[in-house]
């Protein structure tokens, strides 16, 4: 049976990741082009820089929940057998779709508080144009919803895992070769 304290921990974790994720995409860093005081230059002025913040916290969270689940099945590859059928085979699937959706969500969470942390200091004279690079819209969006699809898929992943496992009983019969009379 699988734990339901296991269970309960990681689902707080990623909603935990998911709520952080989901805040760092409205709070986003944007910019606004400022004019100095005698209007000989113009520079970007960036406003709060919370949201790389939220989504490292958001990636730390989803990484902590992987942690659980994958030290609690042991990896899918170390301990005792699972036992064959349809549990073990919706482990497997389910553990690769895992990896492959914690794999995307940490990347958007890692790349979009770098590229949200990033701001430029360059200034352009007279009337040259001015960029103010951001974040993209829809970079943390991206990292809640695998964020979302990773919590839903390693609780169930666990289940099927702990199904199978508990499934398992080894063979406690004579495996030798018998050497008596033929009878």
């Amino acid at each position: 049976m699988a734990s339901k304290l296991l269970l309960v921990t990681v689902f707080i974790f990623d909603l935990i990741a998911f709520g952080l994720a989901v805040a760092a995409e409205q709070r986003r860093s944007t910019a606004k082009i400022h004019a100095d005081s005698e209007n000989y230059y113009n520079y970007c002025i960036y406003d709060s820089d919370i949201a790389s913040g939220y989504g490292v916290g958001a990636f730390l969270f989803l990484l902590a929940s992987q942690v659980l689940i994958m030290f609690a099945s042991k990896c899918f590859c170390c301990g005792k057998p699972l036992s064959p059928g349809g549990s073990r085979a919706c482990a497997v699937i389910l553990f690769i779709t895992c990896w492959v959706f914690f794999f995307i969500a940490e990347i958007c969470l890692f790349a979009g508080s770098i590229r949200n942390a990033y701001h430029t200091r360059y200034r352009n004279f007279f009337t040259e144009s001015l960029d103010c690079p951001s974040l993209r819209k829809g970079v943390f969006a991206a990292g809640a919803s695998f964020t979302l699809f990773t919590a839903i898929v390693s609780e169930f992943y666990y289940v099927c895992y702990s199904k199978a496992r508990d499934n398992f009983h080894s063979y406690s019969g004579d495996a030798g070769v018998g050497m008596g009379t033929y009878k």
